[in-house]
């Protein structure tokens, strides 16, 4: 609250173009920024993330389709390792070339098979040392060449499955690298090697794997990229430095590649039954591109956010402020008695109106005057005629003092006289008109004054009226009636009500209550009930409508609405009387009160 008023405090010592600019920081320009500062970090966030789930899944959809093929071709491997009719034929001696095509003829089915319906496959090789084994359909022979290859040293030398990328060289003199199986075949009693060679097809891969959004590169061990979206990288290291020590990378990210942001994934395939560890590398070099074209779209439309407002804010302060000032000088003008005004403030809003109100201030302003000099002509005569009525209003007057005195000296007058009844009924009727006259003109008194007039009030009317009924007050525990205020001369009415309509019909018997209450809404309820004859729903409801809206033909409900009405004025429109009679049962007239009547007085 100090900082709201701290701040309209500044506004209000500022010039009204530095209030419009200061309401154009405050509700435009910083909310904005603030706003679109999150909205661009979060959109960015969200882009990257977005960009990144995709990449990651675009890498496990090629690590799935490779994990699949290799596992194929280890089973395919398998069964042919251990194949009776591929070890017949590799153990076998020949005499001549045309022994050994007829026996491979008359066992390869199962290798043919493989190659015709495993589009996967792109060839089957079989190396054997064995001397009569010539180069026919997927066997050969071990050369010199084949022998001092890596692949071929290393399988002759284990017996667990490896994958090695082998170089090839196709029909047009073209080099290319193609992910290979290769695994020694066991012959069992025999001197010979024989390795098993079973390359993957690049065009299955092509087909499996090629995305048109992503870049993938795919390795073996730290051999070259056997398979690559990109022409470009085919046969070369990968783009990402890979840590081939680690048993299991993994990399999602961005990096610089060839001066240029990408998204880059990086997973490891172990592949099955074997120690060989395929790299799979993804890459996304458009997504930095969208993005970077999404936020600056964000940006344009913040700064138009702020720029487009801030203009209108300019100009409308230019044309606003120089209305303003028109204003401000013919109104000085006026003030000074200067009423030919040279400007004028044209338009349909609050400022013309203003304006418009300006002159017909002034044309009034210019007919009084034309009045002044008469008005000032009968001016004593008015003096003159107003002291004397003020003479004969307090000439008229009489003196409370006066009064009570004279009250007073009857009373003693009749005590003397050994009439007390009628001292007594004086000495009531006294401090009743007393209270009256106090509290005329007052707003507000204390409850235990009021209830303490209000007894005097009853025992004046028993008094008068005898047996005919009594009267007593009840008051809730927790209430303190002398520091609960109220409006005074509120209860009189009420309990006049009671005791000459209620108890009318009563010759005897009559009880009048006033019970003072705790509301439901933490205020307090005065009732005053009588055990009179009631009324019937008819009455009952003309009633409750005359102390709501005032009937002029009425005179017996007039006290009773003017009450509803002070309460109303005073406290609001949910306090007032409520009223409720059960025929030949009584009355209960109800006054509601707020919790704010209560103060120490």
């Amino acid at each position: 609250m100090k900082r709201k008023h701290e701040l309209f405090g500044f506004l209000r010592k500022s010039g009204i173009r530095r209030q419009l600019y200061t309401i154009y920081i405050l509700a435009v320009f910083l909310p904005v920024i603030l706003i679109g500062i999150f909205l661009v970090s979060n959109t960015y966030k969200l882009l990257t993330s977005y960009h990144r789930d995709l990449l990651e899944s675009d890498n496990l959809r090629v690590r799935t389709i490779l994990f699949e093929i290799t596992t194929q071709a280890y089973n395919i491997s398998e069964e042919l390792s251990f194949n009776e009719e591929v070890l017949s034929v590799l153990k076998g001696k020949y005499l001549s070339e045309e022994d050994f095509v007829g026996m491979v003829n008359a066992h390869s089915s199962m290798v043919d098979n493989y190659m015709y319906h495993y589009t996967e496959i792109e060839k089957i090789d079989i190396y054997c040392d064995n001397p009569d084994i010539y180069a026919y359909k997927q066997y050969h022979g071990v050369d010199s060449t084949v022998a001092e290859t890596d692949w071929y040293q290393r399988a002759v030398s284990q017996n667990s499955v490896f994958w090695k990328e082998i170089e090839n060289i196709d029909e047009h003199n073209n080099r290319y690298w193609g992910l290979c199986l290769v695994r020694r075949i066991p012959l069992v009693n025999s001197r010979h090697n024989a390795v098993l060679v079973i390359r993957i097809s690049d065009n299955y891969l092509k087909t499996r794997i090629n995305s048109q959004e992503y870049r993938n590169s795919v390795s073996v061990d730290k051999g070259v990229v056997f398979y690559a979206s990109d022409r470009e990288d085919y046969g070369k290291t990968q783009l990402i430095d890979i840590d081939y020590d680690e048993n299991y990378f993994q990399y999602i990210g961005s990096k610089k590649i060839k001066n240029h942001t990408c998204f880059v994934g990086v997973s490891t395939l172990r592949l099955y039954q074997s120690d060989s560890r395929i790299y799979i590398c993804t890459i996304n070099d458009k997504s930095y591109d969208n993005i970077r074209s999404i936020i600056e779209t964000c940006l344009v439309i913040i700064m138009l956010a702020i720029l487009v407002p801030g203009v209108l804010i300019h100009f409308f302060t230019i044309y606003f402020t120089g209305r303003v000032s028109t204003l401000r000088h013919v109104m000085h003008q006026a003030s000074n008695e200067d009423y030919d005004f040279e400007e004028i403030v044209r338009g349909g809003d609050e400022l013309s109106e203003a304006f418009a109100d300006l002159e017909v201030m002034v044309q009034r302003i210019k007919e009084k005057d034309a009045l002044m000099y008469k008005t000032m002509l009968n001016e004593q005569e008015l003096v003159n005629e107003q002291q004397k009525m003020e003479f004969k209003m307090l000439a008229s007057q009489i003196n409370p003092h006066f009064l009570y005195n004279t009250l007073e000296t009857i009373r003693m007058k009749a005590y003397t006289a050994g009439d007390k009844e009628v001292a007594t009924t004086i000495k009531l009727l006294g401090k009743s008109m007393r209270y009256v006259l106090e509290n005329n003109g007052t707003a507000f008194t204390s409850l235990q004054n009021e209830l303490n007039h209000i007894e005097i009030y009853m025992k004046i009317q028993k008094l008068r009226f005898g047996e005919k009924f009594d009267y007593t007050f009840v008051i809730d525990d927790g209430i303190d009636i002398s520091k609960c205020i109220t409006l005074p001369l509120l209860l009189q009415p009420i309990v006049e009500n009671a005791v000459l309509h209620g108890l009318e019909e009563k010759e005897t018997g009559g009880m009048v209550t006033l019970r003072i209450s705790h509301a439901v809404k933490s205020g307090i309820c005065i009732a005053v009930s009588d055990n009179g004859c009631g009324m019937k729903q008819e009455t009952l409801a003309r009633l409750r409508a005359d102390i709501v809206t005032r009937n002029p033909d009425k005179k017996e409900s007039i006290g009773l609405y003017n009450i509803n009405q002070r309460v109303k004025l005073c406290y609001g429109n949910e306090y007032g009387l409520s009223i409720d009679s059960v025929r030949d049962k009584g009355t209960t007239i109800a006054l509601h009160l707020p919790q704010k009547v209560y103060h120490d007085i």
